[in-house]
């Protein structure tokens, strides 16, 4: 069994309502068990036993919020991250609102946890999902099958290595 965790801020629901699709979608994968926690309520001993950990948040200012940050570098130690298969999503206002900058301050602060980060780029087809999904918060439902898409990709690449 594999085992994911997916840890999010969200200020208006709307990352929130992301992880949930993310997680949907990993539990479509056999022998997967996916949780999500806000930051407040991360389960560090959940997380230090997961094989991959996904780390998602609203977009402001065309970057990652100061508590997301702060929160990552305050625990960045006791997550046990290193090893682990890591990936990022954001959500954000309006469309090149930044999402993909905060992602990659996402996967630059599990790159510097010792994790390896992933990306399904072109090799699954469209949706082409490189970095990470990124979804609009006026019309998050929208988003619903680019999230539970990149789940079941990532829990996919994890449990098999592959596609």
């Amino acid at each position: 069994m594999k085992h994911f965790a997916i840890i999010y801020d969200s200020k208006t629901g709307t990352t929130k309502q992301a992880a949930e699709w993310i997680a949907k979608g990993m539990q479509t994968v056999a022998d997967t068990e996916a949780r999500y926690f806000s930051i407040p309520d991360v389960e560090l001993e959940f997380v230090r036993n997961a094989n991959g950990v996904l780390i998602g948040a609203p977009t402001y200012f065309a970057s990652l919020p100061g508590t997301m940050k702060a929160w990552l570098e305050i625990h960045a130690k006791e997550l046990g991250l290193a090893g682990k298969l890591g990936g990022a999503f954001a959500t954000e206002q309006y469309i090149h609102g930044g999402g993909e900058a905060t992602i990659q301050e996402l996967l630059t602060f599990e790159l510097c946890c010792g994790m390896a980060v992933y990306s399904g780029g072109g090799s699954f087809g469209t949706p082409f999902i490189h970095f990470g999904p990124v979804g609009l918060s006026g019309n998050i439902t929208d988003f619903r099958e680019l999230f539970q898409t990149y789940g079941k990709r990532f829990a996919t690449f994890c449990k098999n290595g592959q596609k």
